[in-house]
């Protein structure tokens, strides 16, 4: 597969970029991948640290499992999810870096307008 983009990159190459893109763009997803940044939680700990309920946390968890980005370790009655890829904060703190820049290049335009 190819490692980059490029002008000639097929849609069905591309289709899986967006699916991981896809399942980065909920916030309840960004928090768990947050909280679980400094080492594995089991569910009632991911549950007590991002206040989603059950149903929705198992949802997420879920979805962030089946795309690669989290691992699962029964231990014992619980399991534990931990990040399988950690190059996604590398990913995130990109991301974060870009969002960052942007806010405080509108924010000197706003400034000029005061």
């Amino acid at each position: 597969m190819q490692k980059s983009l490029s002008p000639k990159t097929t849609p069905e190459a591309l289709a899986p970029i967006a699916e991981y893109f896809k399942v980065l763009s909920e916030v309840s997803r960004l928090q768990i991948l947050s909280c679980l940044r400094s080492g594995a939680m089991n569910v009632t700990e991911l549950g007590d640290a991002t206040g989603l309920g059950q149903a929705n946390l198992s949802k997420h968890l879920k979805m962030l499992t089946q795309a690669g980005l989290l691992s699962r370790q029964p231990q014992g009655v619980s399991v534990y999810y931990e990040i399988s890829d950690p190059v996604i904060f590398e990913l995130c703190e990109l991301v974060c870096d870009r969002v960052g820049d942007r806010i405080q290049q509108q924010a000197a335009k706003f400034e000029r307008f005061i």
